[in-house]
């Protein structure tokens, strides 16, 4: 035991060393190919032609899986720490915008499907597993938040009466609005569109369209035309 404490110790002193000389190397001085090229060494797994940005964060890259074809921009911040179980898998063409925060916490897996988009200054938080399907699109601001803390107890500080993880599904080819929230235990039906601000609090059903605080589904998709919403309710 205390022999895998001292390798997983000098593993993560690697990881730091590496990430944080090569982690702001700018892109006009070749850091894009030296991350590239370096970050195989320290990842669980890295694909061909990825794009790590100069003021991308990782913590724990072992735990970390990236496809081919992979955009991560300036001040994302990707922390797969507190477990060994823990994993965060980005696969083949996703896009990972400016000062996104994805983290695993404790025993989680995050799984982001093949040629999703994640916009600007989204959350995707653990510690519950959360999947993200196929060609979404989540808008900026919006928070994936796999976790739920327990309040029940008023003589006693929320932050000690421990918390519920159910897990998130977003399945393939949703849309998420600007400042969409989709809280724990949810499921969001394929071809889904939630329209911006919404808070999900229940499961939506495949094709259907949904509003509001909570989010309440007020049309379906046919399968071949998208039924309209005002601009400023989805974009």
């Amino acid at each position: 035991m205390n022999n895998w404490k001292y390798f997983s110790k000098i593993k993560r002193f690697q990881q730091l060393l590496l990430t944080t000389f090569l982690g702001d190397v700018p892109t006009i001085f070749g850091g894009v190919k030296l991350r590239s090229l370096l970050y195989r060494t320290i990842f669980a797994q890295i694909g061909s032609s990825v794009y790590i940005q100069d003021g991308v964060e990782f913590i724990s890259t072992d735990s970390i899986e990236i496809g081919n074809g992979v955009y991560i921009f300036k001040g994302v911040r990707i922390d797969g720490k507190g477990h060994e179980n823990n994993r965060i898998n980005l696969e083949n063409g996703v896009v990972i915008e400016r000062n996104v925060v994805i983290g695993a916490l404790n025993n989680t897996c995050i799984d982001i499907d093949q040629d999703t988009f994640i916009g600007p200054s989204v959350c995707i938080a653990g510690p519950g597993d959360i999947k993200i399907g196929k060609h979404c699109l989540i808008a900026a601001h919006t928070g994936i938040y796999a976790n739920n803390h327990n309040f029940a107890d008023p003589k006693e500080l929320i932050k000690d009466q421990g918390i519920t993880r159910k897990g998130i599904v977003i399945e393939d080819d949703c849309w998420l609005g600007h400042g969409v929230k989709v809280l724990d235990g949810v499921t969001i039906g394929r071809g889904s569109v939630i329209g911006a601000g919404a808070v999900v609090t229940k499961d939506i059903s495949p094709f259907s369209v949904a509003v509001g605080i909570p989010a309440r589904v007020i049309k379906n998709r046919d399968g071949k035309e998208l039924i309209q919403l005002k601009s400023t309710e989805i974009c």
